[in-house]
């Protein structure tokens, strides 16, 4: 090429496309001179995308460090056995031979490492039988213990006390029976997953009696009819051979374990050896061994014994293992036997109660009788309220016009009898006019007697002198006897008993004035926004129990109380998974006989509690009744409560479960297919907890609902509802003559103040009685039908029933 040619030149970069990080290649240049270039500094959007980074790894590496220390916790030789219940949904399933395969299999591995052997032991054909009742097995290969329970299959109660306690619950079906969960194992299953399940798995056994060429598919068919009833992340085994025996072990045992929240939050011991002391004629100390679950158990807080009560612990003794995972070996000498595994469960550390940190035990409220009397005024007070009385003027009703000069000439003997009206007013018809224009004063002041009212010379129509027919007509009413009056009510009631819109309506009495039969009741002009006081009529029973001023906050400082007794090894703790013997003082004996004889078949509990929660106090439940429950469940009926670890029989009132009000509506009964709320008298339990609810019948006890705890609450308004209906008797587009909701003038006068309704929607109110059997003159804001319902609602206060024990 010559040398006249150009050189060659390229295109420049654009550079409003360049990158951010070309921008800043200038100020990352190293300068002239220097042998290394300066480090780069990155840019402010790169800085927030590294600080992104480093956050999401901290939390992933918090997440596993947190999920290993809960799987070294929950497994290996310091963990406490893993308790697993067997729940059999056919009656075909043999679940004393389950629990013997299970111990065979445990003890073969236990042969097999004593021995050194490496070999399957599948082969092996030794059946372990082990005795009824809780059985405890040591699994060497998978370095866990399991604790095997039996839930009674015909009781249901026991059932439930023990998937209370369970880690994992077994459900169990036989392949042999076409219908593998027959009626009972279905209300097995509805109850327990109410009260909430922890881990679960499934067993298909009966595979040996059916022929090999169909066992596949008789397993699949077993398979699926029960994982259709278990949650999503359940697994299924097969119980025909060791082999599955072992893999079955080895889910059990590495299977991470998820508790649910109500019991994961307290301490809780299960118990395996019950003694019981005397030390009086009527109670005496109860000694519970067991290990410690959950949550560090403080030897200061109260203790509750499922179906006792709750006690105060005297002591608590850290006692050796009785079924460790690697046995303890005792040094021998030549000649001398070697000793594994003593059962000496000598204590070698106790730790008694501090008294000025243990709690008592409060479970009602002392009331002050004296404290709302009212104390007598003294002299001083009297000659005050005597002062101040004359100063008042009397109220005296005069004639318009009239000068203070004019009356003064006025006898006082008119104003005395004037006086003496407005008292029988007062007390009479008055009591119930809370409005001006319902008083009856001329427009020259003077006052318009009752007898004026209803003995009037001159007969007069009833909405005016445009109708006359109306008076004839009440006379017809008047000249009914006490019979026909009945008849026909009765006919009028029975023309509207279809309608099932309106179930609180009631009769008025006709031997006893409506005003003394409601006394209790009165009206409200919204259900929702009218004002009711909380503390107003109040019963004895309120003067019981304990309320708190800010509940949830109570609840956030007792369960941080409890992590700090977690975190910090405090004096009179002792950490999970301990094997303690607790001494529980002052148990009744009679109790006490009946828990050693029955803790063997149905686990004892004794779970610790938080502070306030042996106190009594209003609890609020939303339940749902069963689907199997057919029979009516009325409110205030005998009823067995279970919510965690406590049971107790109770009387709850169901009330309407409505949001954003300070008023409830009572129900007379659990209605189906709906949630309400139950009411009762409870020692105080901090939420989320379970409830299952069962009621005794002639023929045994049954499940009737289920549902949760919702609030802690004595100020919740829950108002009944009743209904006095009245018919048309005579009807002028507005306004309409109504009988039969009372049966005499004074009661028309007592609930004159409240507001009419009709089944048609219209509303109206009382204006004046009309006859002398309550038939009154109503208006109302529309034209009423012949066919129409008036009705007028009262509501009052209910309670629940205090508990009898």
């Amino acid at each position: 090429m010559g040398g006249n040619q150009k050189s060659q030149k390229n295109k420049a970069h654009k550079t409003r496309f360049a990158s951010k990080s070309s921008r800043n290649v200038h100020k990352l240049a190293a300068p002239k001179g220097r042998g290394k270039a300066a480090a780069r500094v990155p840019s402010h959007g790169q800085r927030a995308k590294d600080l992104r980074h480093q956050r999401t790894k901290n939390i992933r590496d918090h997440k596993r460090a947190s999920l290993l220390a809960e799987k070294r916790a929950n497994s290996g030789a310091l963990a406490s056995p893993r308790i697993l219940a067997i729940v059999a949904l056919s009656p075909k399933v043999d679940v004393q031979l389950l629990k013997n395969w299970i111990a065979s299999t445990a003890s073969s591995d236990e042969k097999d490492l004593a021995n050194g052997l490496s070999n399957d032991v599948m082969e092996t054909e030794e059946v372990v039988t082990v005795e009824s009742g809780p059985v405890t097995v040591v699994v060497p290969r998978y370095k866990s213990r399991l604790t095997v329970i039996e839930a009674p299959r015909d009781d249901l109660q026991a059932c439930l006390e023990v998937s209370k306690v369970a880690d994992i619950v077994a459900f169990a079906v036989s392949a042999e029976d076409a219908e593998y969960i027959d009626k009972l194992g279905k209300a097995l299953l509805s109850m327990l997953r109410g009260a909430g399940l922890p881990n679960c798995t499934g067993f298909v056994t009966g595979l040996a009696g059916v022929p090999a060429r169909k066992r596949p598919d008789a397993r699949r068919a077993a398979s699926a009819a029960l994982m259709t009833e278990l949650p999503e992340d359940s697994k299924c085994f097969a119980t025909d051979s060791l082999d599955d025996f072992q893999q079955m072990m080895r889910h059990l045992a590495e299977q991470r374990l998820s508790e649910p929240k109500w019991r994961s939050e307290r301490p809780y011991i299960v118990a395996q050896e019950l003694t019981f002391s005397p030390t009086s004629l009527v109670s005496g100390t109860l000694v519970l061994c067991g290990y410690i679950r959950a949550r560090t158990l403080s030897v200061n807080q109260l203790v509750h014994v499922a179906g006792v009560g709750d006690f105060q612990l005297s002591q608590v003794d850290v006692a050796e293992d009785p079924s460790p995972l690697r046995p303890r070996r005792k040094h021998a000498g030549e000649g001398q036997m070697v000793v594994e595994n003593s059962e000496d469960l000598r204590g070698f550390t106790s730790v008694e109660p501090d008294p000025e940190y243990q709690e008592s035990v409060i479970v009602e409220n002392t009331p002050d009788t004296l404290a709302g009397e009212q104390t007598w005024p003294t002299e001083e007070e009297l000659a005050q309220a005597g002062e101040e009385n004359e100063k008042k003027s009397k109220k005296r009703l005069l004639p318009k016009g009239t000068s203070d000069y004019q009356a003064s000439w006025i006898v006082e003997d008119s104003d005395e009898e004037h006086d003496e009206v407005e008292d029988d007013r007062v007390d009479g018809v008055m009591k119930a006019a809370s409005d001006d224009d319902d008083e009856d004063i001329d427009e020259e002041g003077s006052v318009i007697s009752e007898d004026d009212v209803h003995v009037n010379p001159k007969p007069e129509s009833v909405w005016g002198d445009d109708e006359d027919d109306t008076q004839s007509e009440m006379m017809d009413d008047d000249d009914l006897t006490p019979a026909q009056r009945a008849a026909e009510i009765q006919r009028l009631r029975a023309a509207h008993a279809t309608d099932e819109e309106f179930p609180d309506e009631i009769d008025t009495p006709m031997d006893r004035p409506a005003r003394e039969r409601f006394a209790r009741y009165r009206g409200l002009k919204s259900f929702r926004t009218s004002p009711w006081d909380p503390k107003e009529s109040l019963p004895l029973e309120y003067s019981k129990i304990f309320a708190f001023d800010n509940f949830v906050r109570t609840q956030k400082h007792v369960l941080s109380k409890a992590a700090e007794r977690d975190r910090k090894q405090l004096p009179g703790c002792i950490g999970v998974h301990t094997y303690v013997r607790l001494h529980i003082k002052d148990v009744p004996s009679g109790a006490a006989e009946r828990l050693l004889t029955s803790f063997r078949q149905v686990p004892l509990v004794a779970c610790g509690l938080f502070q306030h929660e042996s106190k009594m106090s209003v609890l609020h439940f939303s339940i749902k009744k069963s689907e199997g429950c057919t029979e009516a469940i009325k409110s205030k009926d005998t009823l067995i409560f279970h919510t965690g670890f406590r049971h107790y029989t109770t009387r709850p009132i169901f009330s309407t479960d409505d949001m954003n009000m300070d008023k409830h509506k009572y129900e007379r009964f659990l209605r189906p297919g709906q949630f309400s709320i139950a009411t009762v008298f409870s020692p105080v339990t901090f939420p989320p907890h379970p409830l299952v609810v069962f009621k005794e019948f002639p023929d045994g006890i049954k499940l009737v609902a289920s549902g949760s705890l919702r609030s802690v609450d004595p100020n919740q308004i829950i108002l009944k509802r009743i209904v006095l209906s009245g018919y048309p008797h005579r009807v002028s587009k507005r306004k309409a003559v109504v009988r039969f909701m009372f049966h005499n003038p004074e009661d028309v006068r007592w609930f004159k103040p409240l507001e009419l309704w009709t089944k048609y929607g219209r509303r109206g109110r009382i204006k004046e009685p009309v006859g002398t059997h309550g038939s009154m003159k109503c208006v109302f804001d529309g034209v009423t039908q012949q066919r129409d319902a008036v009705c007028v609602s009262l509501y009052k206060r209910v309670y629940p029933k205090w508990p009898s024990s």
